[in-house]
């Protein structure tokens, strides 16, 4: 469906100045939640956005959520901060989370080759690690072609979608350069069930989802009734709405393909920060810059990505596929995360993040 710029417009404004149900604040001054209503509003006219989930948790506690906008324009049903969306790229650091998990407890090496727990994987000229996977260094290649990026095969496991990429040649020899992969992830997850003896998703229910209290936080069936999923929306090069591509993301979702409120997704922050799901020494080891053999130093950690925010560390990670964009953000010395969803691809939520971090952290 198409919709005017204009009518669009009229609508989503209307519906991100109302209150909505789900909101829930209580660890944030009326004053600093008006600032950032006003700076989500703000973006949503700008990028022409149609709906925006956002979940902010301050002193290591959820502290407010809301949703702006619309989370189905075609009905007219309005964002809350509980409204399921595609997660993107933010499930790689999950899966990170669940690889740290079982280096700790001695079940996987990080330097071991990956075929110790995919057998099936074919041997490469070089060996290919769960380090070298994490940190983007694998060689092996991203998506070729919009054939595979707007894949509609439905997946029932994790081996069988590494057909897709499993003969194919490496890039260049595994840690030589950084080249970032989706692909390198879904090995991370049928290694993390070879290791564990347990389906992927079956061990982050048990061991990521459930001591984190995460409970809307599954995979992206598109045959499953998911409350309060999103639709997905993008725009055309006219700036026209229209509902996005058709995919079916089991083919990834150790890479890409769960979905979740952002509610869960700050839970997972919290966990992480407080040494819920990981030691501290291993969560240290997992936001380490990474190098190539050479040296040289990437932008990349083991499965997230670190810059600073204002002289503080900041850790994360983005996302984006069809019908979404998504920013994951903790700033762990302040106790803070900020989780913002939006239910359009391509929006772009990095200057968001970073103006309600501001406003959030301010004295």
């Amino acid at each position: 469906m198409l919709m005017s710029r204009r009518i669009f417009l009229f609508l989503a404004l209307t519906f991100s100045s109302m209150p909505l149900a789900g909101q829930q604040q209580g660890g944030l001054p009326a004053a600093k939640v008006k600032e950032i209503e006003q700076a989500i509003s703000s973006e949503m006219s700008r990028q022409n956005i149609p709906g925006i989930s956002v979940a902010i948790a301050t002193d290591s506690r959820l502290s407010w959520s809301a949703g702006f906008g619309m989370a189905d324009v075609e009905n007219f049903v309005p964002a809350k901060g509980s409204m399921v969306h595609r997660l993107g790229s933010i499930s790689k650091p999950i899966t990170a989370v669940a690889v740290m998990q079982l280096v700790e407890k001695g079940k996987l090496d990080l330097d071991a080759p990956i075929q110790k727990y995919v057998p099936s994987f074919p041997q490469k000229p070089w060996p290919i690690t769960a380090r070298l996977l994490l940190g983007h260094l694998s060689g092996i290649r991203h998506y070729r072609g919009a054939e595979e990026m707007n894949s509609t095969r439905h997946y029932d496991d994790r081996l069988t979608p590494l057909q897709i990429f499993q003969s194919d040649p490496l890039l260049f020899e595994p840690g030589a350069k950084y080249s970032y992969t989706t692909y390198g992830f879904n090995l991370l997850g049928a290694a993390v069930q070879g290791a564990s003896d347990m389906r992927f998703v079956d061990y982050l229910r048990r061991y990521v989802f459930e001591p984190a209290g995460m409970d809307r936080i599954r995979p992206d069936d598109v045959y499953t009734i998911i409350p309060n999923r999103a639709r997905g929306y993008r725009k055309t090069p006219s700036g026209e709405l229209q509902n996005c591509a058709l995919a079916d993301t089991s083919n990834k979702i150790p890479g890409g393909g769960l979905t979740s409120t952002p509610e869960d997704l700050v839970k997972l922050a919290l966990a992480v920060n407080a040494g819920v799901l990981l030691k501290k020494e291993t969560v240290e080891l997992m936001f380490t810059r990474q190098k190539t053999r050479d040296g040289k130093t990437t932008s990349y950690r083991l499965g997230w990505a670190i810059n600073e925010f204002q002289g503080k560390r900041r850790a994360g990670h983005g996302g984006g596929q069809q019908g979404t964009s998504t920013n994951l953000s903790l700033v762990p010395s302040a106790g803070f995360a900020v989780a913002i969803m939006a239910n359009l691809e391509g929006a772009a939520l990095g200057r968001l993040t970073d103006q309600i971090t501001e406003i959030a952290l301010r004295p």
